[in-house]
């Protein structure tokens, strides 16, 4: 699937998905190599079935039936509707229904005189929107099944044994899963991953819920702030842009642009109202009826500036200027 999600100030961009690019021809090429080197393909998609994440879904699913691959199944689990009030235990409903394939795709196991002694079949391909924080917990719950399986194997573990269990193991295993996560995330998002109070723990934690908002709050000013600059530089590294000769001196350089009047002006005008609407509620008037008309205008004048801003949002947040520009004004 070809789809992106422009910054424009709003926390969940709505994603847009590409009408000029192939997606049948994408998906079957990525997929012919993927099933090549790893086997048959679960694809288990974690995103809403509402809202915007919802048409990025459909679209997803009919990408799956069009190809028409006996190697691939598709496995769509409303992560967010399912785990909904704290109750994360739901999870082991989607882990209970993926375990007779975890079984059949077995895994990689050679001896030490270098035989061996079972192979792997098939491969879990688990995304979210991000493909960070939904997706670390899930992919810790199938791997923690196969190692329990292989520990058995062993004879680390008897019959009946779990992995949970073993308590210092346990633990050792989950810091590893969310540590593996904020690596990830941080390199991805510019901050630790979301969840990882489960991963770590095996249960939502108020705790962590604090501390995916202070994240959450990190990833928003960076995604709208700085991550246009973060997609240049990669764009860059990558070859996707080849730097003119002469630019930035004979020819315009597009990194550099004028930003447009709004780009001041609303934001001084926003200072100034909220600053008089802080003052009008801080020193009091004689008359009550001026002191609440007063503070009315003020406030409704930073609302409305506020409202402004988020409306022209794509002129406020740090948009990638050289590749990712001319590919949205294609699609």
């Amino acid at each position: 699937m070809f789809w992106s999600q422009r910054p424009n100030l709003k926390y969940k961009p709505t994603p847009v998905i590409s009408q000029t690019e192939n997606h049948i021809s994408g998906f079957d090429n990525h997929f012919h190599s993927q099933i090549y080197n790893y086997g048959k393909q679960v694809l288990i998609n974690l995103i809403d079935h509402k809202g915007a994440e919802d048409r990025l879904e459909k679209a997803f699913s009919q990408t799956v039936k069009e190809s028409q691959s006996d190697s691939i199944r598709y496995e769509s689990f409303d992560f967010h509707h399912e785990c909904r009030k704290m109750r994360w235990d739901r999870l082991s409903i989607l882990i209970d229904r993926l375990d007779e394939e975890r079984r059949r795709f077995g895994y990689f196991m050679v001896l030490r005189d270098g035989s061996v002694v079972s192979q792997q079949e098939g491969v879990f391909r688990t995304n979210c929107i991000d493909s960070l924080d939904r997706t670390n917990v899930v992919q810790s719950l199938l791997a923690r099944r196969t190692l329990q399986d292989q520990l058995q194997r062993m004879g680390v573990l008897q019959a009946g044994q779990r992995v949970e269990d073993q308590t210092h193991f346990e633990y050792v295993y989950k810091n590893v899963w969310a540590n593996n996560a904020d690596a990830l995330s941080k390199q991805y998002a510019g901050t630790g991953a979301l969840k990882t109070d489960f991963t770590r723990t095996g249960k939502r934690t108020k705790w962590g819920l604090m501390k995916d908002g202070v994240n959450a709050t990190m990833r928003y000013f960076k995604n709208n702030f700085s991550d246009g600059f973060r997609q240049d530089s990669i764009d860059l590294f990558l070859g996707n842009y080849v730097v003119e000769e002469d630019e930035g001196i004979t020819k315009p350089c597009p990194l550099q642009r004028d930003k447009d009047w709004k780009f001041i002006t609303l934001p001084v005008i926003f200072a100034v109202a909220f600053a008089m609407f802080m003052v009008s509620i801080l020193i009091p008037d004689e008359h009550a009826s001026e002191e609440i008309m007063i503070i009315l205008f003020w406030g409704g004048a930073s609302l409305a500036t506020l409202g402004f801003i988020y409306y022209y949002g794509e002129e406020f947040v740090d948009q990638p200027k050289l590749v990712q520009t001319l590919k949205a004004k294609t699609d």
